[in-house]
């Protein structure tokens, strides 16, 4: 486990930085996401939707009805899902071992969301990440910390072997989070994910446990200091 953070390898999970020197910011938690965050989570959604929606995944079917096999009761009945909904399918997600759908709180406050997704072992043993975040609080660290706080979980805890992130190009305050933690660049997926109505393309940035023998986060601390 890294020294600066606390947290436990089963699912539901809530990870905590601890204070000490260099850290970027004070009173970070990444906890489960709940239905009782239904209130604050809309709300927050509401107040930010020209900073997040130009950059939400959307899906490539109208919403006209999709009874296709695994598709969810509000697929097939042609409707966006209900908060309660949406958590109960990361619940499930994340009891499977295939999904950790954190809140991020700072100081007591839901300030954002990050998902680990994809989680996959075998020969692979990887994971995508993403996150969306208040633009009140953008440009403070919360991202950053957030993003190194999971990595490290999913090196140490999960056993996972590489962590990447996927990034539209066009997409700056989302580049500078990959850019201060010193994420790998490995170039364009072309038309890689559905975004508000259409196939775009994305820049992959991925780290790998060796790089990091000492966690994401201290690296993260070491950079902020210096």
């Amino acid at each position: 486990m890294s020294p600066w953070w606390s947290g436990s390898s089963t699912w539901p999970v809530t990870l905590r930085e601890k204070p000490g020197d260099g850290a970027p910011v004070t009173g970070l938690t990444l906890r489960p996401l709940r239905r009782s965050d239904a209130d604050d989570w809309l709300a927050l959604r509401a107040r930010n939707a020209r900073w997040l929606d130009r950059w939400e995944a959307t899906t490539p079917e109208d919403l006209g009805g999709d009874r296709r096999p695994g598709r969810t009761r509000w697929q097939r009945a042609g409707r966006p899902p209900t908060f309660a909904e949406y958590v109960a399918a990361l619940t499930r997600a994340a009891n499977d071992g295939s999904t950790l759908p954190f809140a991020i709180e700072l100081h007591g406050e839901l300030v954002g969301q990050l998902t680990v997704s994809s989680i996959t072992y075998g020969s692979l043993c990887s994971a995508s990440i993403g996150y969306w975040v208040s633009e009140h609080v953008a440009g403070r660290g919360v991202v950053p910390t957030a993003v190194a706080m999971a990595t490290d979980h999913c090196f140490f805890e999960l056993g996972l072997h590489r962590i990447e992130v996927n990034i539209r190009p066009e997409n700056a305050p989302s580049l500078r989070v990959v850019e201060k933690l010193g994420l790998r660049d490995e170039g364009v997926r072309v038309a890689y994910l559905h975004i508000q109505g259409r196939w775009c393309d994305h820049r992959t940035f991925a780290l790998t446990a060796e790089e990091v023998p000492d966690g994401l986060l201290a690296r993260w601390r070491r950079a902020h200091q210096g």
